[in-house]
Order: structure tokens, then C-alpha cells, then sequence
């Protein structure tokens, strides 16, 4: 009766290994990934940062590579833990997978909170930025993502063309062109000069509409990332734990 005990005891604690090892390969796996979307949405078009006032954006990528990069560490530690059989370890993984869990949260949050902020601040500060900063001395890091944005997005001025006529640029910089050549369909030197529909572009909604859309994507990438990440740790923490538990009733 006690060797049949035994027995299914052992049977347990191997098969609940197996699933935590498992589940590490794939964590291990993920942490890459969550590395690289939180990558991605730096690097990808990241010009476009220094456009947005708030920072909220870019942190919660970075929260994202922080978690990703504590994901991979915390796989080796878990194939570890799980093949020494270490309670010790287990522990320090649990606590691990649960700081991660946290770290994820954040960066939902985060991203949730930004969006809700997103279409106020652009409204407020992109035409302010566009008009005022673009090809002035020293804001060269401005002028360079203005022209990326329209040439990236296909659009023109923030709200629309017509954003151009007013403001420093218009002043003092236009030397006649009625927009920054960065609008032409085809982009060359003083294309400006013409805003007729057929040379420039012209949405509705300008560069904002276009610009609110390109974040929003990518939030919502970060969204289904962590909580992807987020639903796989909680069985990870479940196997921890059932694990933990049958390796601390075994007999020494």
C-alpha cells in the first residue's frame, strides 16, 4: 500500500517535472520575444518619439524589454531549479515569475493609461512642434521626424495642409513654399511651392489621425504580448508550486 503510494507520488513529481520544463522552454522562448517586440517599437520609426511630449509611450516599451530580459534569465534558473529538484531555487524562480507578472501588468497599464491621454496630447503639441520647430537651428531632430512622418504616414501638417501657412515656418522659413517639400507625393527640391491634391497629401484628419493609428498598433501589440506572457506565467506558477509541494513531502 505504501510502494503504491510511493509509486504515484513518483509519478507526479516526474510528470509535474516534465510540464515545468516544458513550460521554461517556452518561457525561455518568449522572453526573446517580448525582447524583441519592446526592441521594435523603439527602434521602428522611433523619430517619431520625439514628437510625443509625454514619455509614457517609450517606457512602457522599455518595462517590456526589462521583463523580457528577466523572462530569459528566469528560464535558465527554472530548467535548473527543475532538474536539480532544488526547493531552494524553486522558491527564487516562483518569485521571479510573479515579479514578472508584475512588470507585465505595469506595462498594460501603462500603455492603457497612454492611450486614453494619446489623442488630447497629440491635438495639443504636434501642431505646436511642427509649425514652430521644424528646420529651426538646433531642432534638427524635430525636422528630420516631421519629414519621416509625412513621408512614412502619407499625410501632411497635423490637422491638415493648411497647418503650414501659419506659425515660424510659414514666417521665416517657407521661402515661398506653401508646404515643407516632405508633403510632395514625390518628394523633390521646392515641391512645395504647389499644395494642389495631385502633389501633395492630403488626409483627413492630417498627420495626427495617422500618427494616433501607428501607436495605437503598436500598443495594442504590447497589450497581446503581456498579457500572452502574463496567462503562461500563471500556469507556470501553478506547476511551480504543485511541484514544490510534492517535492517537500518526499521522504530523504
Amino acid at each position: 500500500m505504501v510502494a503504491d503510494e510511493e509509486r504515484t507520488n513518483n509519478c507526479g513529481t516526474v510528470c509535474l517535472k516534465y510540464l515545468l520544463f516544458i513550460f521554461n522552454l517556452l518561457f525561455w522562448l518568449s522572453g526573446g520575444a517580448v525582447m524583441a517586440v519592446g526592441l521594435w517599437t523603439l527602434v521602428d520609426k522611433s523619430e517619431y518619439i520625439s514628437l510625443l511630449s509625454s514619455s509614457t509611450y517609450s517606457l512602457s516599451a522599455y518595462v517590456l524589454i526589462a521583463a523580457g530580459a528577466v523572462v530569459v534569465l528566469t528560464g535558465v534558473l527554472g530548467c535548473c531549479a527543475t532538474i536539480k529538484e532544488s526547493r531552494t531555487l524553486l522558491i527564487v524562480f516562483f518569485v521571479l515569475l510573479l515579479l514578472i507578472f508584475l512588470l507585465e501588468i505595469t506595462a498594460g497599464v501603462l500603455a492603457y493609461v497612454y492611450y486614453q491621454e494619446l489623442n488630447e496630447e497629440l491635438r495639443n503639441d504636434l501642431k505646436e512642434t511642427m509649425v514652430q520647430k521644424y528646420q529651426r537651428p538646433g531642432q534638427e531632430h524635430i525636422t528630420r521626424a516631421v519629414d519621416r512622418l509625412q513621408q512614412d504616414l502619407k499625410c501632411c501638417g497635423s490637422n491638415s495642409s493648411a497647418d503650414w501657412r501659419q506659425g515660424t515656418w510659414a514666417e521665416e522659413l517657407a521661402a515661398g513654399r506653401l508646404v515643407p517639400d516632405s508633403c510632395c507625393k514625390t518628394p523633390s527640391d521646392r515641391c512645395g511651392l504647389r499644395d494642389h491634391p495631385s502633389n501633395i497629401y492630403r488626409v483627413e484628419g492630417g498627420c495626427i489621425s495617422k500618427l494616433e493609428e501607428f501607436i495605437l498598433q503598436h500598443l495594442q501589440i504590447l497589450g497581446a504580448v503581456a498579457i500572452g506572457i502574463a496567462s503562461l506565467q500563471i500556469f507556470g506558477m501553478l506547476f511551480t508550486c504543485c511541484l514544490y509541494r510534492s517535492l517537500k513531502e518526499e521522504p530523504y
